[in-house]
């Protein structure tokens, strides 16, 4: 049997990400069991590292013995002084505008909305952005490895594509004129904050 690590999400998203990244390394990744009964730690980190860590540490306890990844992740924007940043995933929530950000609801749609808004008046040469990704990997509440990852791109003024979650659709990478969202999945893996953070933690991981 390959390495089999458990990840402290239920996003769709990052875990089938995750589990493409992960593939070439015969590792298998699957969700946390009875994640969801699990009460969810404060990440008050002030950064993506801090908040992977805290929630690696965490939900390893819940797991004894087993292998247990978190990560954190978010989009920066140059326009906006490094935010959302730490807050991506809750930056509509932050205005009010929905109550949670792992409800089964809308929030992507709003939180683009919001970025959207904060950027009406940035003209284009004041919108690089980047997305960042932190991973750590816990065993028994102590952290065994970390790894990060980013890529560099800008944020458009509208979205573009159906696929990916997240910001994706406003996340364009001049070198393929194409946003996250347009792109195919192996190829974002292989260029994605994420795909980069899994494949150096993977590599780690196995020596």
């Amino acid at each position: 049997m390959g390495l089999r690590l458990w990840a402290a999400t239920t996003n769709q998203g990052k875990l089938r990400d995750f589990r493409v990244a992960a593939r070439a390394f015969a590792v298998e990744i699957e969700p946390l069991p009875g994640l969801e009964s699990i009460e969810a730690p404060e990440e008050d980190g002030d950064t993506f590292a801090a908040n992977a860590v805290l929630k690696a540490v965490y939900y390893s306890r819940f797991a004894p013995g087993a292998l247990v990844l978190a990560d954190d992740s978010g989009l920066e924007v140059d326009a906006l002084n490094g935010a959302p940043g730490v807050r991506s995933a809750r930056y509509a929530a932050d205005s009010g505008l929905v109550d949670s950000p792992d409800a089964n609801d809308n929030t992507d749609v709003w939180n683009n909305m919001v970025l959207l808004q904060r950027l009406a008046q940035a003209p284009a040469e004041r919108r690089p952005a980047r997305y960042r990704c932190a991973l750590a990997c816990a065993r028994d509440g102590e952290v065994v490895h970390t790894a990060e990852g980013s890529v560099e791109g800008m944020v458009l003024d509208a979205p573009r594509g159906t696929g990916g979650f997240g910001y994706d659709p406003l996340f364009y990478l001049p070198a393929l004129e194409k946003t996250m969202a347009e792109i195919d999945l192996d190829t974002k893996l292989m260029l994605s904050h994420r795909g980069r953070a899994l494949e150096t933690l993977l590599r780690k991981m196995q020596g």
